[in-house]
């Protein structure tokens, strides 16, 4: 029988460490204010009649977000039943809908909507790329 040398031992360990100190998908602070700004472009472009989404640039981004979480450490099957997850989405469109409301928006009136889509393509936040103005 072999046996693992020490230095074996802790080079196992410290290519490890990154998976174990993973938090939970559904935690990562980039990955959620990523999706949050996705879910309020998308909120926004329901309500407001003058923007619409870019629809290739959020796929873009998407596959941006997918490569960040695989090289976190996050497995596909993770990602995967994150961006899936019926209670995940209703999470953050429920943040995005409190986001919105701090900023102004009010349901049935499209253009508080659409100032806060036109303010955040001035800024050029995240929401503000995956909007463009049809006016």
């Amino acid at each position: 029988m072999s046996r693992l040398k020490p230095v074996t031992i802790v080079l196992a360990l410290v290519l490890a460490m990154p998976a174990f100190a993973l938090e939970p998908i559904n935690k990562e602070p980039y990955i959620n204010a990523t999706l949050l700004q996705g879910f309020i472009a998308d909120k926004i472009a329901d309500n407001c009649p003058t923007l619409s989404p870019r629809n290739l640039r959020a796929l873009n981004e998407l596959e941006k977000l997918k490569n960040y979480a695989l090289k976190k450490g996050y497995s596909a099957a993770e990602i995967r039943a994150f961006v899936t997850s019926k209670a995940e989405k209703a999470r953050g469109k429920a943040d995005a809908a409190e986001w919105l409301k701090e900023a102004g928006a009010v349901e049935g009136d499209g253009e508080s909507f659409c100032k806060i889509g036109r303010d955040e393509i001035a800024r050029g936040t995240l929401a503000g790329r995956l909007l463009k103005d049809k006016s």
